[in-house]
């Protein structure tokens, strides 16, 4: 690595690993240490744990868990950098919320969001939401003042909704090209409308050449430039184990030989089993990215589009 201070990949977006699923109401701590093992062992420095879309209260046990799990173990301390907050206020049409299950979708609701802050302990440091699920920007403000950084994912916001958010505070679009339904209008679509909006807007990106084929990523990368984008894995409990069948929440999944979590009737992925080890060597020997402009993607910016301390 060519820096010390950035000497390991910064992981916006895991929702588990190594066989172990952040998002199981009985996590235990030999299982936490586990994953960090594994991560760290890939080359990760820092991630964010992702808790998604479910019932509030079950959403709010489950942060407050991985937040007691990681406070007693000093490895979990040094790689958990923080929180990812992924629903539940996400767009409820079907494509726009992917895996995101429909009956705990809902708008926004400020009294919903303190509690998820409060039981993150002050480790909240991302949030995606739907902007449109937002309307008076409420959610978006908050959040803002209490230095949560904001980014827009499993939306459809129109342009003007997009410009509102971006002067409440919005400053992210959570793995850009997915969350939306594969057939979209060809000029007017949400990708187009992010893209739009990449001089005031971090945009990440899955590099497993599924979630986005490696054409269509070569040219958002080109679009956005290296120096606007991120790269997450969007990882689950099956990344960093290889092909196999495993259960991660609400699925049954069969992850074949390309590492891809797709739901049962194949209508659309669930988060992805591909590490950041692969994703570099994708950038890479399939993108062509130099060495520096792979690490600038996987860990200079996660790092300055959601700065953390310690």
């Amino acid at each position: 690595m060519t820096d010390t201070a950035i000497s390991g990949f910064f992981d916006l977006q895991v929702n588990g690993y190594a066989g172990v699923d952040f998002n199981q109401d009985d996590l235990m701590a030999d299982q936490l240490h586990r994953a960090c093992e594994k991560l760290r062992a890939d080359g990760s420095r820092r991630i964010l744990a992702t808790i998604v879309t479910e019932d509030v209260d079950r959403m709010a046990r489950r942060i407050a868990n991985v937040v007691r799990l990681r406070d007693s173990d000093p490895l979990a301390r040094d790689l958990i950098a923080g929180i990812h907050i992924e629903g539940p206020f996400l767009n409820p049409e079907t494509g726009y919320r992917g895996a995101h299950p429909l009956d705990a979708i809902i708008p926004a609701d400020a009294a919903a969001m303190d509690r998820l802050i409060d039981a993150g302990g002050g480790l909240v440091r991302l949030v995606t939401l739907a902007p449109e699920q937002d309307p008076g920007c409420v959610l978006m403000r908050l959040l803002s003042r209490r230095g949560i950084v904001v980014s827009a994912g499993h939306c459809n916001p129109s342009v003007e909704e997009i410009e509102r958010a971006l002067d409440a505070g919005l400053t992210l679009f959570t793995h850009l090209g997915n969350g939306c339904p594969m057939m979209l209008p060809r000029h007017d679509n949400i990708i187009q409308r992010a893209l739009s909006f990449r001089d005031r807007l971090w945009l990440c990106f899955i590099a497993d050449g599924v979630h986005i084929p490696f054409p269509a990523l070569g040219n958002y990368l080109r679009c956005a430039s290296i120096a606007r984008a991120v790269v997450v894995t969007d990882a689950i409990a099956p990344a960093g184990l290889g092909p196999g069948h495993y259960t991660v929440s609400r699925w049954n999944l069969n992850i074949g030989e390309d590492l891809v979590a797709r739901a049962p009737d194949g209508s659309h992925l669930v988060g992805s089993a591909v590490t950041m080890q692969r994703s570099a060597k994708n950038l890479r020997e399939v993108i062509g990215l130099s060495e520096r402009e792979v690490e600038q993607l996987t860990m200079l910016n996660p790092a300055l589009a959601c700065p953390v301390t310690g």
